[in-house]
């Protein structure tokens, strides 16, 4: 089939393991429907690392057969902490541990390596802008939404007329380190949950994998001294509890009720401070099994006050096609910020 008429934008979702891929025509279609992914090698280094994404660009036009002359741009998400423009935390970060990542532009390496421009957000900002268009269709542009996705961390994104939020740091969204109230979500002598980021009591030191780990396991394997989980370490015990939540596990439910109940005070705060039409969840909730996932959002919507003219119009909902929602979300911003371009 000749595509050479068609002009597109390319998005790539960069991870800790892969990257995925994904091709957006002008017109709005994705031309990829399945989950195209490459090793990422970002534990090899920027070099290494620069070259992959290169690759995986490479990789995507041969596969839907579309010319490189026909790309206008690439979109690129990957995880933070990373400046509004693509340059990986001074400090470093989880997936780009190694000193040579630290302060280094990946966006304008990938710019400069494809000789194409590329667009940069994090990738939950990219996973929130997919789910946001997935949703509302053509009325995007006229919707709000705030997302959360829930993972090692707590990843957020906030969406204002279809457009990604990025503040002047291109730090806005950063949910996971909004404190919440912990009055009544905590058990009378359960200790405050401390996060990463030396908060206390934000969202993702509740609502993650790693508070899974470090706060809330912990506290419940003293109320079930004699439960199975007590035996394995607590990385590998953290990882196991959603799948003993699914079924129907007491201890696993309480630390997934209080998870939920922590990002429906989130999601509070951001009734008050933003209004949205839709609040979207996201992470390995998502991939569960159904009943549960649909006792999850239910669980989370009872905790999220909201005022009776607000509950009217707003919905909770799950990202949709989690798994491909950076990389589509990195390609729908691509096109919009070249639609957004002044004329040359």
């Amino acid at each position: 089939m000749d595509r050479s008429d068609l002009q597109v934008v390319v998005g790539i979702d960069n991870g800790g393991t892969t990257n995925n891929a994904t091709v957006l025509d002008t017109s709005g279609r994705f031309l990829v429907d399945t989950l195209i992914e490459s090793p990422s090698r970002v534990l090899d280094g920027p070099d290494v690392a620069v070259e992959a994404l290169a690759e995986a660009f490479e990789a995507i036009l041969a596969l839907t057969g579309i010319p490189r002359t026909s790309v206008l741009a690439i979109g690129l998400d990957t995880p933070g902490p990373a400046s509004a423009d693509g340059v990986i935390s001074s400090k470093g970060a989880t997936n780009f541990s190694e000193p040579a990542w630290r302060g280094f532009d990946i966006r304008s390496a990938l710019e400069a390596r494809l000789g194409l421009r590329v667009i940069y957000n994090n990738d939950a900002n990219a996973a929130a802008l997919y789910a946001h268009h997935a949703h509302f269709g053509p009325l995007a542009g006229q919707k709000s939404s705030v997302s959360v996705i829930v993972g090692t961390g707590l990843g957020g994104g906030v969406i204002e007329a279809g457009r990604i939020i990025r503040g002047a740091a291109g730090m806005a969204g950063e949910l996971g380190h909004v404190q919440i109230p912990l009055q009544g979500l905590l058990e009378e002598v359960q200790q405050p949950p401390v996060c990463n980021c030396g908060l206390i009591g934000d969202a993702e030191s509740v609502a993650s994998l790693t508070g899974i780990e470090l706060n809330l396991l912990p506290y419940w394997l003293t109320r079930f001294p004699d439960h199975e989980l007590a035996t394995l370490g607590a990385g590998k015990a953290a990882k196991l509890v959603r799948g003993y939540a699914e079924n129907g596990d007491p201890l696993a439910l309480k630390i997934f009720e209080q998870q939920a109940t922590a990002l429906g005070r989130l999601f509070t705060i951001a009734a008050n401070f933003t209004d949205p039409n839709a609040y979207f969840i996201g992470g390995g909730v998502v991939q569960a099994a159904p009943h549960f996932r649909e006792w999850f959002l239910a669980t989370v919507r009872k905790h999220t006050s909201l005022r009776d003219e607000q509950a009217q119009v707003a919905t909770f909902a799950l990202v949709p096609d989690l798994d491909m929602a950076g990389a589509r979300g990195s390609a729908i911003a691509a096109y919009e910020a070249l639609a957004s371009r002044p004329e040359d």
